[in-house]
């Protein structure tokens, strides 16, 4: 019997970012349920949600601001295949710890705009991360100070970003989860790729467990509507371009957590990380020998403890910020 996903399909379509009423209603409280974020809306004072237009995409985007205290913002940037619905653990540690977080779906993620799982040029995902922290900024919804947590290829857009604009980024620091430099096997999935291009667009995905939890990957493969089946091949050149791009940029002494895990089959850990000490000399490293590569949907225990280092991290980096939220100016709508 094969059970049928929820359609939010229609949401593609939904209106500019806004203001939700809470509890959400119809389309947006199925999606609300489906993705458990429903249950972190106790926590929150207000949520915007929607849609911004950055260049040619529409990214689906939401902010969620925290009762009373607020001790920054986090732009929370998401990995390949992923979006913004599967990040609901982190977002609990965020508004526990009084963040605004940002979240947004990549292009061809998700609820936002473009071919699926496809980018002709890495940087097109730099020019979005700074088009909207420009119009957040001028809907006055970035309080500072500003921290960037990226997943996989999330953190590989914030290292870029911070790099590109070493002398004047807007982040107070980075926080890195298994950070993408180059995949694992590199070189046997370059010479594949250089001989299957020619020919065909993409090949099939295969959902590998990427988390010792493997109630997650049957989630993706099995209930997720949002997930994609196919890997583009020109989102494997726009990386291969990337990865010498990346590697030629001068170093940033911007304050960094990088969490790694020790049974990371999809991305060259150990090379990535010496790639990142250089690139990043400030940079703290923390290992886990029983985590795998999707640190934000790990295994509980796993997950608890990574969280623990990265909750300690974002306090430091914001000691002595946290304001009431009585006391900020209302955001223009």
């Amino acid at each position: 019997m094969t059970m049928s996903l929820p359609d939010f399909s229609d949401l593609l379509e939904a209106g500019p970012l806004a203001p939700l009423p809470l509890p959400p209603t119809g389309l947006m409280a199925q999606y609300f349920r489906h993705y458990e974020l429903d249950a972190l809306i106790t926590q929150v004072g207000g949520i915007e949600s929607g849609h911004l237009q950055i260049g040619e995409f529409r990214l689906w985007t939401q902010v969620w601001t925290p009762h009373n205290a607020l001790r920054g913002t986090v732009m929370v940037v998401h990995g390949y295949f992923d979006h913004l619905g599967l990040y609901g653990h982190l977002l609990n540690l965020l508004l526990d710890g009084g963040f605004r977080v940002v979240l947004w779906d990549l292009p061809g993620h998700g609820l936002s705009s473009g071919e699926r799982a496809a980018i002709d040029d890495f940087a097109t995902y730099t020019q979005c991360l700074r088009g909207l922290l420009d119009q957040l900024g001028d809907r006055g919804l970035i309080h500072e100070p500003l921290i960037g947590i990226g997943q996989s290829t999330g953190a590989a857009i914030l290292t870029t970003d911070a790099l590109e604009r070493a002398d004047h980024h807007p982040w107070q620091a980075l926080a890195l989860l298994a950070p993408l430099v180059r995949p694992c096997k590199w070189h046997r999935s370059r010479l594949m790729h250089r001989l299957a291009t020619p020919f065909i667009r993409s090949i099939p995905r295969h959902y590998r467990p990427n988390t010792t939890n493997l109630a997650f990957t049957a989630f993706l493969h099995q209930k997720d509507p949002l997930q994609t089946n196919t890997l583009p091949l020109v989102w494997v050149s726009a990386m291969r371009d990337w990865m010498g791009h990346v590697r030629r940029l001068p170093p940033c002494h911007l304050p960094v957590l990088i969490l790694q895990g020790q049974q990371d089959a999809t991305v060259d850990w150990r090379w990535n990380l010496e790639v990142l000490r250089r690139l990043l000399p400030a940079a703290r490293i923390v290992y886990h020998q029983d985590a795998r590569h999707h640190l934000v949907n790990e295994s509980p225990d796993i997950r608890q403890t990574l969280f623990r280092d990265l909750h300690q991290f974002l306090i430091t980096q914001t000691e002595g910020s946290c304001i009431s939220t009585a006391d900020m100016p209302e955001a223009p709508s």
